[in-house]
């Protein structure tokens, strides 16, 4: 009984030894941030190759087809993603099938693919109706 946890403990030790999710080639890699205007024409060229590829025909596809037409992709300041997370997200878009791909070019309601939501902005939270001692909020 003893070896065997002997041999349990040896093989989870050797296994715990694993590079982690993420680090796989980043050894050594220096950290660098997103171009936010690089990054934007690599998506509107990617948008428009895919809505191409799919015959995929919304406002943004022609949009992202248009040289004279400025880049859609909105970066907050507040928000400073990875080059690594625009790498991600641009070969997220690339996998997407064209039914997916409809979904992020759908002019009235599109969708973003979990790769691309670098900076996600939690919600504010409602006022109380009650301060917490028990008097209405916004009363003295």
């Amino acid at each position: 009984m003893r070896r065997s946890r002997v041999l349990v403990v040896a093989v989870l030790g050797v296994l715990s030894m694993a590079p982690t999710a993420g680090d796989i080639g980043g050894c050594g890699a220096e950290v660098k941030l997103l171009d936010a205007t690089e990054f934007a024409v690599a998506r509107k060229e990617q948008d428009c190759e895919r809505c191409r590829e799919c015959g995929i025909s919304t406002a943004r596809c022609t949009r992202a087809c248009d040289a004279t037409k400025a880049t859609e992709t909105n970066i907050p300041p507040s928000c400073q993603p990875l080059a690594h997370d625009g790498d991600v997200c641009l070969r997220a878009l690339g996998a997407a099938s064209c039914e997916a791909y409809a979904t992020y070019v759908d002019d009235v309601a599109p969708s973003t693919p979990s790769e691309c939501e670098f900076c996600k902005v939690a919600p504010e939270r409602p006022a109380p109706a009650f301060a917490p001692d028990g008097a209405p909020s916004g009363t003295p």
